[in-house]
């Protein structure tokens, strides 16, 4: 499946808790879910580390390529959240504190508690504009291309709800799924041979192995719908062929 028109994305997972194992990274498959919806392709997805430099060459890396970048983590209050100093130095600008994001945050936190570490969650690199969290107020921003989000999934989840509306869209995917209690190996060269006469669409191929026995997935996906019909009628034609039947399912 290739699609040049559509609009791309990679998501750039910033925290040494993720790459430790401490937390389970949940952000990036909710915001493939999320762009698949928008016919935005997501093409790439990195975790780095607490490690400013690193995080500056991936989304430098990143930023040139695609459409758009979406980054998560380390713009809390506390001295391993780096992520707004790394993209203000990715972009080459200064970042200092941002008066909306103050307001904000002074409406939410009481003077008592409104500490120098809380409001480093106001400091925003220059040219930056907020990203509405309807969670907890703390705002994430965005700049140019790159839409910089809390690590916190419902947080996360609240700022792709006040970014949907500034993305582009592409035709949206669609998608088959066909299982089959068969072994891929048995239908590998035949499905190779469906898919090189559909070029414009993507065959998956995913065996799984339960209870009740193995088997095989097979995920058609494209943009033109009567494309992926006829792909997918192909490739259960296939699984017959070979003494299967097959079972047609939502993706």
């Amino acid at each position: 499946m290739n699609d040049n028109s559509a609009p791309t994305a990679a998501v750039l997972v910033i925290g040494d808790e993720i790459l430790s194992g401490r937390t389970r990274d949940t952000n990036s498959n909710t915001i493939a879910l999320f762009l698949a919806g928008l016919g935005i392709d997501l093409k790439e997805v990195r975790v780095v580390g607490d490690v400013e430099s690193e995080i500056v060459a991936a989304l430098n890396a990143l930023r040139a390529r695609y459409t758009y970048v979406f980054t998560t983590g380390g713009i809390g209050p506390t001295h391993d959240d780096i992520t707004a100093d790394a993209v203000a130095k990715a972009f080459g600008v200064g970042i200092d504190y941002h008066e909306e994001a103050l307001a904000l945050l002074a409406a939410r936190i009481k003077p008592e508690d409104f500490n120098e570490m809380r409001r480093r969650m106001a400091r925003i690199p220059f040219g930056g504009h907020l990203v509405k969290n309807s969670v907890s107020a703390a705002p994430g921003f965005q700049i140019e291309n790159v839409f910089v989000m809390a690590g916190v999934p419902r947080i996360m989840q609240a700022m792709l709800e006040d970014i949907a509306p500034k993305l582009a869209r592409g035709r949206v995917v669609q998608a088959v799924t066909i299982s089959a209690p068969i072994g891929e190996g048995t239908i590998a060269a035949a499905l190779a041979k469906v898919q090189a006469e559909y070029p414009a669409v993507s065959i998956g191929s995913y065996p799984f192995y339960r209870p009740d026995g193995f088997g095989t997935q097979l995920v058609v996906r494209g943009r033109d719908a009567a494309l992926v019909g006829k792909a997918s009628q192909a490739v259960e034609d296939i699984v017959r062929a070979a003494g299967a039947e097959p079972s047609r399912h939502s993706p």
